[in-house]
């Protein structure tokens, strides 16, 4: 039985994986930014109890993680969908997305340094944006690629934890993908050469991969089917 602790659990892929690490009789925390979606998906999904916690509030996340023990593995997986363009560069919303994942992610391993142990792991969510951007990604892939000096810099800092990154491509049946076109999905999945689009599942499948396998560190991980070659 290990301890996880998952960094955006309350919709999408990690709540996927706090119902999939829960089932398999793991001890599981989630995080959201509301306390009642936290403790709401907590119940629905078999984790321990669901925590408030906003990553785009850094200075409140020590504060936020008080009352969590030892961490044997631990996901950082929030994230917040931002559409912003040089032409029409929103400044906020670049401070607010760029504060989340890369100032919020730290500072939650900051706030946890003296409850992680050699054996524990970490995986930070990026995305395929930072090697593919379209209009509209000026920030996303920005601060995805800033994803991979982080991976980097914090194995070294923390070794012998292990630190990870995951970069999923379109996640077709993902509750945001799922709102698109029928037509856009196939376009997209004519463009993948493994003529699939990744699913929950897949990219449920490589987190638990990336946490549990002892050989496999500083490593950035693609889910995409081979879409970049497409």
């Amino acid at each position: 039985m290990s301890s996880v602790l998952v960094v955006g659990g309350t919709s999408g892929i990690g709540r996927e994986f706090a119902r999939f690490r829960a089932g398999r009789g793991d001890e599981v925390v989630l995080t959201g930014r509301d306390a009642h979606r936290a403790d709401t998906a907590a119940k629905e999904t078999g984790a321990l109890r669901g925590i408030a916690l906003d990553l785009s509030r850094p200075r409140e996340i020590a504060a936020a993680l008080g009352g969590i023990g030892p961490v044997d593995h631990l996901v950082l997986a929030g994230v917040a969908r931002d559409d912003n363009r040089v032409s029409a560069y929103d400044i906020e919303a670049a401070l607010n997305l760029v504060t989340l994942k890369l100032v919020g992610y730290t500072e939650v391993v900051h706030a946890l340094r003296d409850r992680l142990h050699d054996d524990s792991a970490i995986v930070v969510f990026g995305g395929q944006a930072k090697e593919r951007p379209y209009p509209g990604a000026t920030t996303v892939a920005t601060v995805n690629a800033g994803v991979r000096g982080l991976v980097h810099t914090l194995a070294v800092e923390l070794a012998p934890v292990r630190v990870n990154a995951l970069h999923p491509g379109v996640v077709g049946d993902s509750p945001y993908w799922l709102a698109k076109p029928g037509e856009v999905l196939a376009g997209l999945r004519t463009r993948t050469p493994s003529g699939r689009l990744a699913t929950m599942a897949d990219v449920v499948d490589a987190v638990d991969f990336l946490l549990r396998n002892r050989s496999v560190n500083a490593v950035e991980l693609a889910v995409d089917g081979g879409w970049l070659l497409g």
